[in-house]
């Protein structure tokens, strides 16, 4: 059985190493949301890089970098763009907004109301946005990386359910442990590396790749144990809200991603166990009453992934 990264990746992973440190688990997850075609939310206290991270992943790839900066008083037309009136050619012409990008930065994603959050749910969905009845569709590859402060700040709104279930992970990058932060004091007294960072792989080696992930053999078995694992959501009693099969779909589209990584063309039960507790906690809703006795998502999705049966893996050869 190969062990042998995915060269490509890893030179991705090598520049984001770069100027991130202690990060890699972050930048693999992210790198896995991007292939699977898919998002990812980031929730975690400011200053601990996530803008650095997505930054750092746009110039790996050499692609059109946007960033939008939530704020109460954003619209909706801010996000998407609007059609504006030439007079002297007596028509309207379109002014993109920054959602027109292969990477966008939706930074303090909670700091708007629910009104423009809705705004990225078709772009994000379908690739796409509609304006004035026209749909314009975005380039190729199209991946938003949203970031939010934890919902106890003051002036943060929650994501509405219909949201949080378009992004394909959810993860927090945390405080670095203290060799990391020293060496990130070092690297910040001599220079910004971020500045100098250089591609290392094209827009249309990434296509290939996202090409190469929806080829990645899901066995029947596989299947099957990623039913089981969203189907106990479902019927647990400490769940009001289960994973919906779009939560199925997400789950098997991260495990094409991350066996692509790791350099193999077929799925493991490995890589299911993996991701479930980034992909599934974020799409189920706890009662009332197991949030009271401190039950969270991800202790619900640890319980089910250690109750349900994992299939027999075959020998690849």
């Amino acid at each position: 059985m190969s062990t042998r990264k995915h060269p490509i990746t890893e030179r991705i992973l090598e520049n984001i190493e770069r100027v991130m440190i202690g990060k890699r688990d972050v930048a693999e997850l992210s790198l896995v949301a991007m292939l699977a075609g898919g998002h990812v939310l980031l929730e975690d206290v400011p200053g601990v890089g996530k803008t650095m991270m997505v930054k750092a992943l746009a110039k790996s790839v050499n692609a059109s970098f946007r960033r939008i900066q939530f704020t109460p008083d954003l619209l909706p037309s801010d996000v998407i763009g609007v059609s504006v009136y030439n007079p002297k050619e007596m028509e309207f012409n379109f002014k993109p907004g920054p959602i027109m990008g292969n990477i966008v930065l939706a930074d303090e994603i909670n700091r708007t109301g629910p009104k423009t959050q809705s705004a990225l749910l078709e772009a994000m969905e379908e690739a796409s946005v509609t304006i004035d009845g026209e749909t314009r569709k975005l380039e190729r590859p199209f991946f938003v990386m949203a970031t939010q402060n934890p919902i106890e700040y003051e002036g943060t709104y929650p994501l509405p359910e219909a949201q949080l279930d378009r992004f394909l992970i959810k993860l927090s990058m945390g405080y670095p442990n203290p060799s990391e932060e020293m060496d990130v004091l070092h690297r910040a007294q001599r220079d910004f590396p971020l500045g100098r960072l250089e591609p290392v792989v094209s827009l249309e080696e990434l296509r290939q790749l996202q090409d190469e992930v929806e080829e990645v053999t899901v066995e029947q078995e596989i299947k099957a144990y990623i039913i089981d694992i969203v189907t106990r959501t479902r019927t647990n009693k400490q769940v009001r809200l289960g994973v919906s099969p779009r939560g199925s779909i997400a789950l098997m589209k991260a495990a094409q991603a991350y066996a692509l990584l790791q350099g193999r063309d077929y799925c493991l039960p490995d890589d299911v166990q993996l991701l479930a507790p980034y992909v599934l906690p974020h799409r189920l809703i706890v009662t009332s009453e197991a949030r009271f006795e401190g039950i969270t998502p991800e202790e619900v999705i640890h319980g089910i992934l250690q109750r349900v049966r994992v299939p027999i893996q075959k020998v690849v050869q």
